[in-house]
């Protein structure tokens, strides 16, 4: 089968991770050479407090680098004004909305705020696009509902469609699962999927559902201890790299199907 070209859309280059102080410098991670794929979906996992978040506010000019490099879209991230880079990269984080009160279309409409003018007037365009979103995350039937009468997933799925209304090549999540049952972690991953596969656009997040990335990624970037390693699912299995994860006394990787045992 023939291969398609693959258009980098992020790329780190010997990336060290951490924290800086007048003091002191803490490296969380370093050596992190990662290429994001357009169209792809990757899965960023990690044992609890291996970096996964760092590595993510690094990413999104959040926080600086303590060496290395990062290009996005073959710029370097550093050279990005504030409003180019909302036109080109978008963030879903996990912490509370202050905004419940608006509607879920007020709510997505936000996120073409780097496209409106100075009083925020939307375009017959934005309006345009605002309404793709909300059709691409099934969520016609919320357009008129207060956030605050969503449930966690549905509140979700707006957060999703408010990025998709940003219209970036990139979409990051941090955790975007976290507080929703089996079902509904399902569901946004495989929403997740979807989109990337339609729309085109990268799309990376950050979980702790290792089982449900290694089966709807294209690409996964995995944190252990010693090393920060990016490849397909089926490659990172055949190397092993999910055996270092964790402890062996309690939980163990299973190759053949690709999911994790407890003892």
């Amino acid at each position: 089968m023939k291969e398609k070209n693959k258009h980098i859309i992020l790329k780190t280059e010997n990336l060290s991770i951490g924290y800086k102080s007048k003091k002191d410098t803490s490296v969380i991670a370093d050596n992190i050479n990662i290429e994001l794929n357009q169209g792809e979906l990757i899965g960023l996992v990690g044992a609890n407090g291996i970096g996964k978040s760092t590595l993510l506010r690094t990413l999104t000019s959040i926080q600086e680098p303590l060496d290395g490099n990062i290009h996005l879209n073959e710029k370097a991230l550093e050279n990005y004004s504030a409003i180019e880079l909302a036109k080109t990269m978008s963030l879903v984080l996990t912490e509370q909305l202050m905004s419940k009160n608006l509607s879920v279309f007020e709510l997505i409409a936000l996120g073409r705020q780097p496209y409106t003018n100075w009083v925020g007037n939307l375009s017959d365009n934005d309006i345009s696009i605002i309404n793709k979103a909300i059709e691409q995350t099934n969520l016609s039937n919320l357009k008129h509902r207060k956030c605050l009468e969503l449930s966690d997933g549905q509140l979700q799925k707006v957060m999703i469609a408010r990025a998709l209304a940003q219209d970036t090549n990139l979409i990051i999540l941090d955790e975007p699962t976290t507080h929703l049952d089996m079902y509904h972690k399902a569901y946004i991953l495989k929403l997740l999927q979807k989109l990337a596969k339609e729309t085109n656009k990268t799309i990376l997040f950050s979980s702790h559902e290792i089982d449900l990335a290694i089966q709807l990624c294209d690409t996964m970037v995995v944190m252990t201890n010693s090393q920060v390693i990016s490849d397909s699912p089926c490659n990172l299995i055949e190397k092993s790299v999910f055996e270092s994860l964790f402890p062996k006394d309690l939980i163990s990787f299973d190759k053949k199907t690709g999911s994790f045992r407890v003892k």
